[in-house]
């Protein structure tokens, strides 16, 4: 019997490819390569917001300058101590220039008032003079009153010979309690004369230093045509009529305005009065026309207007109701 053994030539072993291994190796370092990648590029992103400003370098030296000569006019009273007290709120140095303020102005003759007052003595007592003068003046006054009142008497008539026919205005009656008192009052040519009188006499009387009593305010005697005034009654307006056109009678082609269509001919006349009330200055002088017709079954009456010279007039009729929202629509008869 023969014996096998394993110690025959062998066939050798097959080595792997070394391509899969270098694919491997080459796969390992693109993954390192971007995982580095990702990491650089979120730490600039993290980071731009202080790296990507830019930097702006300071301008040097002063952004204004003053000009040497600025040019103009310079203010008056400039560089003097009281304006350091305000400026600085501290008083300046002594200064070592004094200037002397101008001389005052002078008026011209025109500009001089034409009188002095004269200066007022304080310790002179107060109203002598004028208390002195105004003794003098009272005693001339009351003696030149005196006289005066003796010259109206002796000019004025006794009451007893004023005339015997005094009119309703001459007399003037006073109810008091149930006594009837009666003043005869002169006419208004007598009193008139008596205050002229009066007034020239006291204009010669008075002294000029009391000449504004010369001429005093009276009141003005009354008219005597004055007449009490009467209250007129009010004129009531007269009702204007209205005529209501048959419109059988219209011929064809005449120019109408209708107003509307209502269910009743009462209703139409009705709505006619309204409108009449609400335009009435621009339905004055128009006649009334109410028209019977049927559409679809159904009977209405149109209420129309007559009077109308042509298109233009029913238009500028029909402008005004427009305006005051009501209807209003120019039409002609067929």
């Amino acid at each position: 019997m023969a014996d096998f053994t394993y110690t025959g030539p062998g066939t050798g072993t097959r080595s792997k490819p070394r391509l899969a291994t270098l694919t491997n190796w080459a796969g390992a370092a693109i993954s390192l390569a971007l995982i580095v990648g990702v990491g650089i590029w979120g730490t600039r992103v993290v980071l731009r917001d202080v790296s990507g400003v830019p930097v702006v370098l300071a301008a040097e030296g002063p952004m204004r300058i003053a000009p040497e000569d600025p040019g103009g006019e310079f203010a008056d009273h400039q560089g003097l101590s009281v304006n350091d007290v305000a400026g600085n709120g501290i008083a300046s140095d002594t200064a070592d220039r004094l200037t002397l303020a101008p001389r005052p102005l002078e008026l011209s003759e025109e500009d001089v008032a034409l009188g002095i007052a004269a200066p007022i003595d304080p310790n002179r007592p107060r109203g002598d003079a004028s208390s002195a003068t105004l003794g003098e003046d009272s005693e001339s006054g009351t003696e030149t009153l005196q006289s005066l009142a003796d010259q109206i008497a002796a000019q004025t008539a006794p009451q007893s010979e004023l005339p015997a026919e005094t009119t309703g205005q001459d007399r003037i009656s006073v109810d008091d309690e149930g006594s009837d008192t009666s003043v005869d009052v002169p006419d208004g040519t007598e009193a008139d004369s008596i205050n002229d009188a009066i007034g020239d006499a006291l204009a010669l009387a008075l002294p000029d230093a009391i000449s504004g009593l010369a001429r005093s305010l009276r009141p003005q005697t009354r008219p005597s045509g004055l007449q009490q005034a009467t209250t007129l009654a009010p004129t009531v307006p007269i009702a204007q009529t209205t005529t209501e056109i048959d419109p059988e009678t219209l011929p064809v082609g005449t120019r109408l305005v209708q107003l509307g269509a209502f269910d009743s001919a009462a209703t139409a006349r009705s709505e006619w009065t309204r409108l009449e009330g609400r335009f009435g200055d621009y339905m004055a002088g128009k006649d009334r026309v109410i028209e019977r017709a049927a559409s679809g079954g159904r009977v209405f009456y149109r209420l129309r207007v007559h009077g109308f010279a042509d298109l233009s007039d029913a238009r500028r009729f029909c402008s005004a109701f427009v305006s005051e929202n009501a209807d209003c629509i120019p039409v002609v008869t067929r």
